[in-house]
């Protein structure tokens, strides 16, 4: 794990176990990576995953994309 020299803060990508309430962390980080998209998301911004599929996603519309039959 990477720790920023600034504010002791990890960085990097974390490992997240999605849940239908919210998430457990398995590897501290920042972010996690759009399943779809491919982008980085803040950890402080992630509003949509799938718990199926233990997958992140960066909007409504992309998370809509890609649960769709």
């Amino acid at each position: 794990m990477l720790m920023n020299k600034d504010t002791g803060r990890p960085t990097g990508e974390a490992k997240l176990h999605y849940g239908p309430n919210g998430f457990r962390m398995l590897r501290t980080g920042q972010f996690v990576t759009c399943a779809v998209s491919g982008v980085p998301i803040p950890l402080d911004e992630l509003r949509y995953w799938s718990v199926e599929r233990q997958e992140p996603y960066a909007s409504a519309r992309l998370a809509t994309e890609r649960l769709k039959p």
